[in-house]
């Protein structure tokens, strides 16, 4: 079954918690110190180039500063990334997520270019300075080799220099913190109920999701439409990341704990990495 079709209508009423601004703030503040300066596409004065060099030159120039938001969902950070001056494209796998997020682009007129793409399958048309991939997108890559298959794509279309920052859940999360629980929440318009079970030998955690939304029914009378999503992640560790960074042909610059922003723990539950590219595979 596929996940984040019918889920994506209320998604953003569940996901109001979420500290978006916050999440902006840090990523632009981790941007501008590893990798990408935003504003910054115009040629160094005095460079001598034959003309079809420099048209070039200026196009990598641009390139540096678009920022893709892989699993951009509903474009809530995307949006607020494109307000603090980058270039944005969104990329998401659900059509139904990014119809929510085109209708948000509408309203506020920003130049956001949406891509409907499975990241195993990343495909764009030039260079970015950044990649950035949050809320355990890459969690739903299930097997070791589609996470390297992304880091290599994501590698192959940074612009040189330029920065991975992604974030992702952890096995102790998923095994200790989640586990098999169940959680529900009632919402005056919809609510869900979450079932949860993990796999600890395949480190597979899957959760069953049960939504109830309030519609408008016959004769003026209120009924809820009830629909169900199953969605799988896995957890990683931290040195399962480590080396895939390192076999894609990246370069590993930071972890953090994803909550204090502090150094990496045994009982972080989301991390945050940045890593850089460092030269392309030409094999």
């Amino acid at each position: 079954m596929e996940a984040y079709t019918d889920f994506a209508s209320v998604y953003d009423t569940f996901m109001d918690n979420i500290p978006y601004e916050e999440w902006a703030s840090y990523i632009a503040s981790m941007l501008e110190e590893y990798g990408v300066a935003k504003g910054n596409a115009s040629m160094p004065d005095g460079m001598d180039l034959p003309e079809e060099n420099l048209a070039h030159q200026k196009a990598l120039a641009v390139e540096r500063n678009v920022v893709v938001d892989l699993g951009c969902g509903t474009g809530t950070l995307t949006e607020l990334l494109a307000d603090r001056g980058y270039d944005m494209i969104g990329v998401d796998d659900s059509q139904e997520m990014l119809n929510i997020a085109l209708e948000k682009k509408e309203r506020s007129g920003k130049e956001i270019l949406y891509l409907c793409q499975d990241m195993r399958e990343l495909e764009l048309y030039g260079t970015a300075g950044a990649v950035i991939s949050v809320c355990d997108s890459l969690n739903y890559l299930l097997e070791e080799e589609e996470l390297l298959q992304v880091f290599r794509l994501v590698n192959n279309y940074l612009y040189p220099g330029g920065v991975f920052l992604f974030d992702f859940n952890t096995v102790y999360k998923y095994e200790t913190v989640i586990g098999d629980s169940v959680i529900a929440e009632n919402r005056e318009d919809c609510s869900f109920i979450w079932e949860n079970y993990y796999d600890m030998e395949g480190q597979i955690n899957e959760y069953d999701l049960t939504v109830f939304v309030r519609e408008e029914g016959g004769a003026g009378k209120d009924m809820f439409r009830r629909f169900t999503e199953t969605h799988y992640q896995r957890g990683y560790t931290m040195e399962q990341i480590r080396g895939a960074i390192k076999k894609a042909g990246m370069e590993f610059i930071m972890a953090a704990d994803a909550d204090t922003r502090g150094e990496v723990r045994a009982e972080s539950e989301r991390i945050c990495v940045i890593a850089r590219e460092h030269g392309k595979d030409r094999e």
